[in-house]
Order: C-alpha cells, then sequence, then structure tokens
C-alpha cells in the first residue's frame, strides 16, 4: 500500500500516513507481553534497548528524567527568551508536531539538489542501531538522488565510478564510515542509536569539525587522533583544545588523581621516616644498655649464674643447705650484683647478724657455715665442697682487681 501510495505523488509529499503506519506495525507485532513491562517492545531509537508499549522508546534516553525539570526552571525559560506564558517542556509535544506535519511540503530529496549543486556543503549521518530513521532509508535517499549531473555517490558527472566508502577510525577504535562526492558527504556511526552526539558525543564533535574545516592546530589545543582509512586528512581537529571540553575534563581528572596519589607516598614516606627514627632509637638505646652491663656476670645477678644455680642444685639433693643463701640473705634480692659491691654497708652488717643468730639452728647445717672460711662443710655424715668457699676464694682471686671493694668483702668474710 506505501509504495502504491508513492507512485500515485506521495514522493512529492513529505508525509505520506500509509507509510508512517509502518513503523507502528513493527513496534506492535514485536511486543512481548509475557516479560517485564518496560521490555515489551523494541526501542524504536535503539533497536538494542527495549521499553514498554506503547511508548517504545519515548522513555528513553534516561536523562530525561532530569532534563525535563531543568528546562522548566523559570531562570531557563528566562535565559532561552522563551514566553513564560508558554506550556512546559516535552521531549515530544503533539501540538508541535501537528504544526510541523505540512502533508503539502516538498519532502528533503527534493530540495537537496539544488542545495549542493549552489556549492552548498551538506553532511547526512545515521547511528546503525537507530529504527526510525535507520541508515538503510538514508543510504537508498542517497543513492537515488541525482545533482550536479550524477547520480548517488558517483565521483564525477555520469562517470559510474562510486566514491569509496572509508574507513573511520576515532582513538585507535573502529567509529565508522566516510563516504564523499560532490559536496555531500555520508557518515556511519557503528554501535549508535538515533541520538548519535548521545553516544559519542566527542566523535560527533570531531566530525563537525571536520566538516566545518575547523583547524584545531591554528587555535592551539591537542588534535584528537582522528583518521580516515589511517590517514589524518583533512584539518587537525579536536575535542580537547577547549578548557570545557570532555578531553580536558578527563585530563583534570587525570591531575587530581595522580596529585592524589602523590600525597598517598609522601604520607607513606614521612610514615617510614618515623618508623626508622624510632627503630634507631630502640636500637640506639639496646646499645648503650648492652654497653653498660657489658663484662662479667654477677654472681647473684638475675639467678641464672652457675653459682646460684649450684647451690639450688645442692639446695634440691641435700634438702636443707639452701638456709645457707636463704637465710643468709644473698638470694632474692632482686638484680643485686655480689662482685660489683650492688649493696650498702647496712646490708654486710646484716649478713653478719644473721649468720651468728643460725649457729645454733642447726648443727649440721651450722657446720657447714662455720666451716665456710675453709670451703667445707658437712650435712650429716656426708663431706660436700660449699660453695660459699667459692666466693671467697673469688674475692681472694679478685683482691687485686677489685681494689678496696674485694678486700673489704675478704674481710668481711674472713672474719667470720
Amino acid at each position: 500500500m506505501c509504495n502504491s501510495k508513492l507512485a500515485a505523488g506521495g514522493l512529492d509529499h513529505v508525509d505520506t500516513p500509509e507509510c508512517e503506519a509502518i513503523l507502528q506495525s513493527i513496534l506492535r507485532l514485536t511486543t512481548d507481553s509475557s516479560g517485564a513491562n518496560d521490555q515489551r517492545c523494541l526501542n524504536m531509537y535503539d533497536v538494542r534497548l527495549r521499553d514498554s508499549y506503547p511508548s517504545c522508546g519515548m522513555n528513553w534516553p534516561p536523562d530525561l528524567e532530569y532534563v525535563t525539570p531543568y528546562l522548566r526552571q523559570t531562570d531557563v525559560i528566562a535565559a532561552l527568551h522563551v514566553s513564560p506564558d508558554a506550556t512546559g517542556w516535552t521531549e515530544c509535544s503533539g501540538p508541535v508536531s501537528s504544526n510541523f506535519r505540512a502533508r503539502n511540503s516538498a519532502p528533503a530529496i527534493s530540495l537537496l539538489p539544488h542545495l549542493l549543486e549552489s556549492g552548498m556543503p551538506i553532511v547526512l549521518f545515521s547511528g546503525a542501531e537507530d529504527m526510525i530513521c535507520n541508515h538503510v532509508g538514508t543510504e537508498e535517499l542517497i543513492n537515488n538522488m541525482v545533482w550536479a549531473g550524477g547520480k548517488g555517490f558517483e565521483t564525477s558527472a555520469s562517470s559510474g565510478t562510486w566514491a569509496p566508502r572509508r574507513d573511520w577510525t576515532f582513538e585507535g577504535e573502529a567509529a565508522g564510515i566516510y563516504q564523499e562526492a560532490r559536496n555531500l558527504t555520508y557518515i556511519l556511526f557503528y554501535n549508535s542509536s538515533h541520538m548519535v552526539p548521545f553516544d559519542y558525543p566527542r566523535r560527533t564533535r570531531d566530525m563537525l569539525d571536520r566538516f566545518m574545516s575547523v583547524d584545531i592546530a591554528s587555535i592551539g589545543g591537542a588534535p584528537t587522533d582522528s583518521r580516515i582509512d589511517g590517514s589524518k586528512a583533512g584539518p587537525e581537529t579536536s575535542v580537547g583544545g577547549h578548557p570545557n571540553s570532555t578531553l580536558a575534563e578527563a585530563t583534570e581528572a587525570a591531575k587530581l588523581q595522580q596529585a592524589k596519589w602523590d600525597a598517598y607516598y609522601r604520607s607513606g614516606e614521612v610514615a617510614l621516616v618515623i618508623v626508622i627514627l624510632a627503630v634507631g632509637a630502640w636500637f640506639w638505646y639496646m646499645s648503650k644498655e648492652r654497653a653498660r652491663t657489658k663484662g662479667y656476670q654477677g654472681v647473684w645477678q638475675g639467678g641464672s649464674n652457675v653459682v646460684t644455680q649450684g647451690v639450688r642444685d645442692m639446695v634440691s639433693g641435700a634438702g636443707r643447705l639452701g638456709s645457707i643463701a636463704f637465710q643468709g640473705g644473698l638470694i632474692g634480692r632482686g638484680t643485686k650484683d655480689l662482685e660489683a659491691a650492688d649493696f650498702d654497708e647496712a646490708e654486710l652488717d646484716q649478713m653478719d647478724r644473721r649468720r651468728g643468730d643460725d649457729d645454733g639452728y642447726d648443727g649440721d647445717v651450722g657446720g657447714g657455715r662455720n666451716a665456710h672460711g675453709n670451703g667445707k662443710g658437712r650435712q650429716g655424715q656426708g663431706v660436700y665442697d660449699d660453695p660459699m668457699a667459692g666466693l671467697v676464694s673469688d674475692s681472694e682471686d679478685e683482691e687485686g682487681e677489685d681494689g678496696d671493694v674485694g678486700g673489704t668483702r675478704q674481710a668481711r668474710v674472713n672474719g667470720r
């Protein structure tokens, strides 16, 4: 029915209802009532998406949720010089659409040839995933249009040679197809919907800069890597030269991120320096402590030296000998060092009094203490070496080294 209407004069009119109905039939026949409400029919603006019926794309793109209230703000309306009495903005308005639907108006295919022949460059572009203005229809329009003595994309009048479809890459990715002949440029955007600038704003800007011969090199800025058939043909274009561009914003965001990482690194370096200083101070303190206590190990220091252990062994073996050390006040005095004279005169006097009081306490053990100057003592019938004799012997050996302190110890022991 559509073809018969076109043949009957429909080609001379901008709108043919029988042809417009085809799209609505497709949307209705592809409806899936078993799915979720927002997945029931094809999105007429992007066939990769679905929408609720009968909207079928009228709820898309999702940014409409924010665009509509923004464009209805009074300050925005005033800035756009819109009458405050006008109805609020909507994406598609029935009254506006009705006023543009002038059935007696001439279609674009009858207007474009004259404009091209007058020397006016024209660009037509389509998104590969658009259905309502699909690229197949756009390409058929061009291929059947005649201007400047040639048809479609013939390179010259009636030459029969068509301009090649050249591959377009943008920043290393396949972006689409370029085709040009006799003032007309056609561009197919890969993976794009009806709203190409929404999907690819930077590629759209590159297309317009190239089409309008904007030489970004003449005004500064870094040209974008946009190539046709692998070559940077035409003027250098850019979507990053302007401070408000997407690339400039991305570059600024990258700089801020790098600044954050630099701050983290500096903080880590400061923390590392603090840790190193703390460890160094600890090692310095430990080395000073070791240097201060370097030398011999005190006789009674810490209870872990040989003499103390010998006394303990004899206590465990003989039972009662422990009174020699414990009642003598030599063990249990913390970490004081007998050989280092880590005591005062009162402690020595106290040790003498304790030993004198203990003489009659236990004959065998007392005998061991009374004999300690000779280095021998008895416990029962057994004879053993008195470990205290070692102290006397050590004191005598170290008399020359310890001077007065050693001599004092020897005098005290011999005085018993």
